[in-house]
């Protein structure tokens, strides 16, 4: 199918969402420090604070807690005035959960008891995964009897490498996308080389247990997503007294949802009601064909295109020009308020709004 017939904007979205909860998963991996890797935060050494700011960008407009915006001087703004945004909208309620933060944000934020990720590239990147899945269960067993329509983001700066590295640990040769407009893959292939090798973690050990690639060259997000889901879905399934006798869950993210997909369909989970879906900034990058890569795992992806290139905000024009692309939820938020009834253009006049506030907590600074 070409892109074009997959892009569409966020009122043509084709789907059913009853009462959904939107949740955003937040962690650290020191993967994110290596040089040229990541481009979520202000500079390199300020990365661990992005998820941080994006959870006070997404709840107060700005951020209270980190020394500078989590993105570049000039550059595109954050995706998580897209968040703001959309959920204001539609005004869903939000859950944050603190997966392994370096950094609390001050917002609330469900505590999994993680710890950061570390550098892959020593091959021992997870502490205990199996118990950030455990706990993530227990979570999405509650939010499941308060509704099966769940959509899950991601503010894990470094996480499209920790993602390319479980999908070549499950033997999965798919390109990865970046917060870069040039993505850097063949560093990320070599720092995902050098964890592998340090591992020394097979494609038949990680299919066999996922939770193996996780610990070697994941990062904890990735257990903290699978579990909920997991949880929600056990939730729902048993609970047809309580009016959630479905599910509907939206995997808000690019290739980091992608991997956290592999992860979910060979850990044995029911893969029947859940999408992935996910910005054209995504979709279009030639570091990976998703197309191949989610027809390969069986997902169906929804593409959505916010209309950037007619902003009247030259920092989101940016987006067309490669730069962030996603995170923070923003592709799948885009695509929920598209069904819930919120066309493109009421969308980007306030995402304009959020961006233009932002812009007003920086130049106060």
């Amino acid at each position: 199918m070409s892109h074009l017939n997959r892009i569409r904007s966020a009122e043509t979205a084709k789907n059913h969402l009853s009462n959904p909860i939107f949740l955003c998963v937040l962690s650290n991996t020191d993967t994110c420090q290596i040089p040229g890797i990541s481009a979520a935060g202000a500079t390199t050494e300020l990365n661990d604070y992005t998820p941080a700011a994006d959870a006070e960008i997404v709840e107060y407009g700005c951020p209270r807690s980190a020394p500078e915006m989590p993105m570049k001087e000039g550059g595109a703004p954050t995706p998580a005035v897209i968040t703001r945004a959309a959920l204001q909208l539609t005004r869903m309620p939000y859950l944050f959960i603190n997966a392994g933060l370096r950094f609390v944000p001050e917002v609330p934020a469900i505590d999994l008891g993680a710890k950061p990720g570390r550098d892959i590239r020593q091959g021992n990147a997870v502490s205990r995964p199996d118990v950030i899945y455990a706990n993530a269960c227990r979570i999405g067993s509650q939010i499941g009897k308060l509704s099966g329509s769940v959509i899950i983001g991601e503010s894990i700066p470094g996480g499209t490498t920790t993602a390319l590295g479980v999908l070549t640990a499950l033997g999965y040769n798919y390109g990865v996308s970046s917060s870069f407009s040039a993505n850097p893959l063949e560093i990320k292939r070599d720092v995902v080389r050098q964890g592998i090798n340090a591992s020394v973690i097979t494609i038949s050990d990680a299919r066999d247990d996922p939770m193996q690639a996780i610990a070697a060259v994941g990062d904890p997000m990735m257990p903290a997503v699978a579990g909920m889901v997991a949880g929600i879905i056990s939730s729902v399934d048993a609970g047809s007294d309580t009016g959630t006798q479905d599910h509907d869950i939206i995997l808000a993210g690019g290739t980091q949802m992608a991997a956290v997909y592999a992860i979910m369909k060979h850990l044995g989970m029911d893969m029947g009601r859940i999408s992935i879906a996910t910005t054209k900034y995504v979709y279009h990058d030639r570091s990976v064909d998703l197309d191949v890569a989610t027809q390969d795992l069986g997902c169906h992806i929804n593409v959505v295109d916010p209309g950037f290139a007619d902003s009247r905000l030259s920092g989101l024009r940016k987006y067309d020009a490669g730069e962030v692309k996603e995170g923070v939820g923003a592709g799948g938020m885009m695509y929920a308020a598209g069904i819930l009834g919120i066309d493109r253009k009421t969308l980007l006049g306030k995402i304009e709004a959020v961006y233009a506030e932002l812009l007003t907590c920086v130049n106060s600074e």
